[in-house]
């Protein structure tokens, strides 16, 4: 056999593993914990032989693909291989034993090494590099909590990325184009499909399924010997393009640049591109502005500036239904009602839990340009639009979210 072939017959090796009994043995471990969730397991010999299992095959068949010491040519196949490691590493956290890290760690720090990312599985890899087999898609377990989150919060991802590829084209345009208005109305289109999955995702989730038996796999984990922060839903770079171009969070806000230089190691190589161009773009809020008070305006740019007071309307409700139907009820009550002997596995991926919340509130008040004392936001220039369009004969005033 080739070497070619042998490192390929090594990769469809883990992956079958990864699509099937790396999911069973996972599933059988959630099932036990979900039993004995209210209390500390008192006997631990199932868990244990099912973890052992799953650390002791893992680690062989990724040491297997680690000795042809030959990485895939294409891009997209090193990204999908660093996400099979990634799995399996964040398995073996989630169920508390020790890989061994010489067999996985150099593997899995070259391939982020060639792609310019974290050495560790991301939420991309969940749901924009991940790619179905007979009809599955990779997951931790068969559990219907999680084909319900990666689901709907995959979509909602989808619909995030639309609308941002769809703003995008307006700057070459011109607001007052009449072309734009297609722009214009798809991302809106776009956002009201974000709110609709967003409501499927509150509505159809269990909440003790997703706090207890999801939620772990996110956490941070090791790779060699640094501690790598876990997946974050939010590691994509469309909502910040939509942030930018709208106006609405500024790249040189000391605040939002920490945001971006936390995510940009764990979003997918592509979506790094956008991230670097996020201070070249001019707000779309400033240009509207600008046009509208210089004179009488076209009807394509009032319409076009009613469309785009529309996309920051959906934009900040679908980020506020965010915060308080899917972070407050599946993960900050839930944490602050787990009983203390549960409290060695409440580590949260990252900083500590009500650090987390206050920044994701803080970026939802930015989004949704709500007035703060303690926050400079978008809301004057939304008026201001909103006062021009109502001086010229256009629509009313905005309303806040």
């Amino acid at each position: 056999m080739s070497p070619d072939l042998s490192r390929e017959s090594s990769v469809k090796d883990l992956d079958r593993w990864i699509r099937g009994e790396f999911r069973e043995i996972n599933t059988e471990l959630e099932e036990i914990y979900f039993a004995e969730r209210a209390i500390v397991l008192q006997d631990r010999a199932d868990v244990d032989k099912l973890s052992q299992v799953l650390v002791r095959d893992g680690g062989a068949l990724i040491n297997r693909v680690a000795e042809r010491r030959e990485l895939p040519s294409d891009q997209n196949a090193r990204y999908e291989l660093l996400g099979m490691i990634g799995f399996y590493l964040g398995a073996c956290r989630r169920h508390e034993v020790r890989p061994d890290q010489s067999q996985v760690a150099p593997l899995a720090q070259i391939l982020a090494w060639s792609l310019g990312v974290a050495p560790r599985f991301s939420s991309a890899h969940q749901h924009i590099h991940n790619r179905a087999v007979g009809g599955t898609f990779n997951s931790f377990t068969s559990l219907a909590a999680e084909r319900i989150f990666l689901t709907y919060n995959g979509l909602a991802v989808m619909a995030y990325r639309r609308a941002a590829h769809a703003l995008l084209d307006v700057p070459v345009l011109g607001l007052s184009n009449p072309l734009v208005t297609y722009h214009l109305a798809d991302a809106v289109a776009a956002l009201r499909d974000v709110m609709g999955y967003s409501q499927a995702l509150a509505n159809e989730l269990d909440v003790e399924r997703f706090f207890y038996n999801i939620r772990p796999y996110f956490k941070s984990y090791r790779v060699g010997s640094r501690e790598f922060r876990g997946a974050n839903a939010g590691d994509f770079a469309g909502i910040n393009v939509i942030d930018v171009l709208l106006g609405l969070c500024s790249p040189h806000d000391p605040f939002y640049q920490e945001v971006i230089a936390d995510k940009y190691p764990y979003v997918a190589p592509e979506d790094q591109k956008l991230l670097r161009a996020l201070p070249t773009f001019k707000p779309l809020l400033t240009t509207a502005v600008a046009e509208l008070e210089a004179g009488v305006p076209s009807p394509p740019l009032r319409e076009n500036a009613q469309l785009l007071l529309d996309v920051c309307r959906h934009y900040g409700a679908a980020t506020v239904f965010h915060h308080h139907r899917l972070v407050v009820p599946f993960l900050q009550k839930p944490a602050a009602d787990a009983p203390p002997e549960r409290d060695s596995d409440m580590t949260a991926s990252g900083p500590p839990l009500k650090e987390v919340v206050e920044t994701l509130a803080r970026l939802r008040d930015l989004r949704a340009a709500r007035q703060r004392p303690d926050l400079v936001t978008a809301r004057a220039a939304l008026d201001r639009v909103g006062e021009l369009l109502d001086d010229s004969g256009g629509p009313a005033l905005l309303e806040q979210p």
